[in-house]
Parts: structure tokens; sequence; C-alpha cells
């Protein structure tokens, strides 16, 4: 059983990429040894494809490479989470090269556009940047849940209200306040319904 480095904190997340964008080498090493945590936690989630553990390990760790590679820091995410949209796209790139590919949802599948067109994914919306972004890899198996119950679970105005207010199928992002407006309600009144739409997401994923 491989062990790995503690992920790093936001604060010690920002200081390394600080650090690496100057030309610090070691600091570049530290961010990816520090993030193989997060290619394991990937890698289990196709640990029934037949594909050897190593193997997915050494797949997972050309997205982290890439993903050291490519990130900026006006991407507006963290590393990590960048991290793992590198690693997990490497994942299905791997398997739909071998035709290998089980129809697994990934949580990083597009669920729609933002308000300047660019695609958001179901872990957008659950980010929490308070929490280890480890931990939402445990939630992957749900994540389909979400697609299948997100009508029966709200009630049409909620589902309405969710859907704007984070571009979600097709939807144009809105504000609270531009919600308002357009469904002739009040700012407060989209505000409270906006958040019991979410704890009941966050309860149906809790099931």
């Amino acid at each position: 059983m491989k062990t790995f480095l503690t992920p790093l904190t936001p604060e010690e997340e920002k200081e390394c990429l600080e650090r690496m964008m100057n030309g610090d080498e070691a600091a570049k090493e530290e961010l990816i040894l520090r993030n193989m945590r997060l290619v394991a936690h990937v890698a289990k989630r196709y640990a029934n494809s037949g594909e050897d553990h190593e193997d997915l390990l050494s797949i997972g760790t050309i997205g982290l490479l890439k993903a050291v590679s490519t990130f900026k820091r006006d991407y507006g995410s963290r590393f990590a989470t960048y991290a793992i949209r590198c690693i997990d796209n490497e994942m299905l790139m791997h398997f739909r090269s071998r035709k290998k590919s089980r129809g697994e949802v990934s949580l990083f599948d597009p669920i729609g556009t933002d308000k300047e067109g660019n695609q958001i994914h179901l872990f957008d919306i659950l980010e929490n940047e308070d929490v280890d972004v480890t931990e939402h890899l445990e939630l992957q198996d749900q994540m389909e849940k979400i697609r299948a119950h997100m009508k029966e679970v709200l009630s049409p105005r909620e589902y309405t209200i969710v859907a704007k207010r984070y571009g979600l199928f097709g939807e144009k992002e809105l504000t609270q306040r531009e919600i308002a407006q357009d469904t002739g309600i009040s700012r407060s009144y989209v505000s409270r319904i906006e958040k019991r739409a979410l704890e009941k997401l966050r309860k149906l994923l809790s099931e």
C-alpha cells in the first residue's frame, strides 16, 4: 500500500504556486508530490476497469503533470481542483482510446455553460474550498443521483432557480437579482429558495 504526502492547504498551495511561477523547481516538485493523493483517489474510480493499479497511477500522473504545466492562477479555482479535472480527463482519454470505457459518469462531465460560454461541471457547483478537495472524490458515485433525481427532489420553482442561478442545462447564469426580476419575486425570496434547494440536494447526496 503506497502512502502519499498530505495535501497542501490553500495557503501552502498559493505560496507553492508563487514560488513555481518564479522558476523554483523545488516548488514544482513539491506541488506534484503533495497532489499524488489526488491521482490515487481518481484511480480508485477505475479500479474495476481491468487495468493494473500501477498503470492507472501512471496514467493519472501524466494528467497531474499536464495540470502543473498548464495551470494559471487566473482560472479562478484552486490548483487541486484543476488537477483533478486533468487527471480524470487523462483516465477517460486512455479508456476511450482503448475502447474500454464502460460509460462511467464522471464528476467532471459538462452539464452546462457559464455566462461567458465556458463549460461547467457538477464539481464546480458542489466545490467548497474550505473542504479538502480530495473528500469530494468520495462523492463521485453519488453524482449521477443528482442528475437522475434533481427534478424529483426539487419543486419546479426550485429547479428553475437553481438552473438559472448556476447556468445549468442550457440556462443562462443569472444573479439572484436578475432572477428576481425575471420571475417577479423579491431577491431575498430567491435567496431563500436557492438555499432550500441546495439543502435538498445535499440531503440527496447523504441518503
